[in-house]
């Protein structure tokens, strides 16, 4: 399946803590997409059959690469109004990110 970036960023970071190895190179993301390096608030939605299923949200005070990793794992292991994904859950999941740019708002939803 071929999911934009930050979707795909978000799933691979997921599936680090469900196959409990790290599967992320931040270096050359950084080096190959300069973007993720800039500070940009951001809100992740985990859903599951359609329903919210886990929520991220940051004021920009990490990095975009940093928020992606970081806010997917929170959404879907430490959201306090969910129970953490399993990993059949994780196969039905789509995922949304919208940063919220000087222009508006970029969302996407895979």
């Amino acid at each position: 399946m071929n999911r934009p970036l930050l979707i795909q960023l978000a799933h691979d970071s997921i599936n680090e803590v469900l196959q409990a190895k790290n599967l992320i190179d931040k270096v050359a993301l950084q080096k190959e997409y300069p973007l993720l390096n800039e500070s940009i608030p951001m809100t992740m939605k985990i859903f599951l059959d359609g329903k919210l299923r886990g929520y991220y949200e940051d004021l920009a005070r990490k990095s975009v690469l940093d928020n992606v990793i970081q806010g997917a794992k929170i959404a879907a292991f430490e959201d306090k109004n969910s129970e953490p994904l399993t990993l059949s859950e994780y196969f039905e999941i789509e995922i949304e990110i919208s940063l919220q740019t000087p222009e508006g708002v970029i969302s996407h939803r895979a």
